[in-house]
């Protein structure tokens, strides 16, 4: 029987990019003594005070089906909290509640492109950008940035870039790149949407991971927020990786049509994971600084260990969970770096090349172990890439 090419083609028919994640989990699962610093999972989990409301809501019977647009209570906390972070006004009419940022990530792209359609993206990119635009139908279109802009877009790059295109793919704090996009990027973000008529589709899941400068939402900018989606989550900010609950924030018509999708798609998210959502949203801002630390702390760590040696250089760690690291100087490309490094030091992190040509000899190592064991393992891999840059000389 045959299958759909719009779901066989979701990795554009190759690899993708993460055969390095999974040797590691093999040899994890045969016994072998693997420090991971691959995906963007918390080494603590779920606070016991929103697993308590969790189950007390489960317990006082709030697992029927829940409203597809999102709880009421739900949706009104997201509204109030992008309000007062962003400036712009916002209701409970903007949002729509998700399971996780993924979905809110295919349900936009869902909206705004017809199929065939080109739905362009940032390159580095989170590995699952290109596959998500082919599920929804459309072409991807990757916009190459380079390690000298420190992976920023440039305004040239952006309008070559998305003419033709339906809608713009921006991802601040940046996964890979730990990069934050200033007001002179978002700026030509903003203006390349508005000369091409484009959607821009605003991933701001780590909008509380920001360690230098400060996050700017792109639908604060003038004329952006009728165009601009915003996807957010709770699995970053709470460590609700699991729970599987985000959000799309947006203009009132289309957030009308993506209930529409949810009616018919996912219907919607189990009230009792809402409901915890709703009482760790009510927690304030400390509780968002307290699962932030761990990362802030690494990647001071980090900084420190980089600057007693020259053989790595890391990209502006600037937010999120992950460090950037160019390894070009031990003549080995990311994915070589990566193999190497867990078959001698049995340590793993994503070759950039997993995200994207722009990213190739460059590894992303996510700060996700504890400070004792991060620190071992950092400075392993700066020793391991010191031997190489010696053979190479």
């Amino acid at each position: 029987m045959k299958i759909s090419d719009r779901i066989t083609d979701i990795t554009g028919g190759g690899s993708d990019g993460w055969d390095v994640f999974y040797k590691a989990r093999r040899m994890i699962a045969a016994g072998e003594a693997v420090i991971e610093l691959t995906i963007g999972e918390h080494d603590i989990r779920t606070s016991a005070a929103i697993l308590d409301a969790m189950h007390k809501a489960a317990i006082g019977g709030h697992t029927g089906y829940a409203m597809v647009p999102g709880t009421p209570a739900l949706r009104a906390a997201v509204a109030a909290r992008i309000a007062a972070r962003t400036g712009v006004p916002t209701g409970p009419e903007n949002i729509v509640i998700t399971p996780g940022g993924q979905a809110a990530l295919f349900a936009a792209h869902n909206l705004t492109c017809a199929h065939g359609e080109t739905a362009a993206f940032i390159d580095p990119y989170y590995a699952t950008y290109p596959g998500t635009i082919r599920g929804a139908g459309a072409r991807p279109r990757a916009i190459v940035t380079t390690p000298e802009s420190d992976f920023r877009p440039t305004r040239a790059q952006l309008m070559a870039g998305t003419e033709g295109a339906v809608s713009l793919l921006v991802n601040t704090p940046n996964n890979p790149t730990g990069v934050i996009y200033g007001p002179e990027t978002l700026a030509d973000i903003a203006a390349a949407c508005i000369a091409n008529d484009l959607w821009l589709i605003s991933d701001e899941v780590y909008d509380t991971q920001v360690w230098d400068g400060a996050h700017i939402s792109p639908r604060s900018l003038p004329g952006m927020a009728d165009r601009t989606l915003v996807v957010g989550s709770m699995s970053k900010s709470h460590a609700m990786t699991g729970s599987r609950i985000g959000w799309i924030c947006g203009p009132q018509e289309a957030i009308g049509h993506l209930i529409n999708l949810a009616t018919h798609t996912t219907y919607g998210v189990p009230g009792f994971v809402q409901d915890a959502a709703t009482f760790a949203l009510g927690q304030g801002d400390a509780v968002e600084a307290e699962v932030a630390g761990p990362f802030r702390r690494r990647r001071a760590l980090t900084l420190a260990a980089l600057a007693r040696q020259n053989v790595v250089k890391a990209i502006p760690a600037q937010g999120a969970m992950y460090v950037m690291l160019d390894i070009r100087a031990t003549g080995l490309d990311g994915e070589a770096f990566a193999l190497r490094l867990l078959e001698e030091e049995k340590i793993a992190v994503m070759p950039g090349e997993s995200f994207g040509q722009a990213a190739a000899g460059h590894l992303r190592v996510a700060m996700t172990v504890d400070d004792a064991a991060y620190a071992d393992a950092l400075a392993r891999l700066l020793a391991f890439a010191e031997r190489q840059a010696a053979t190479r000389a």
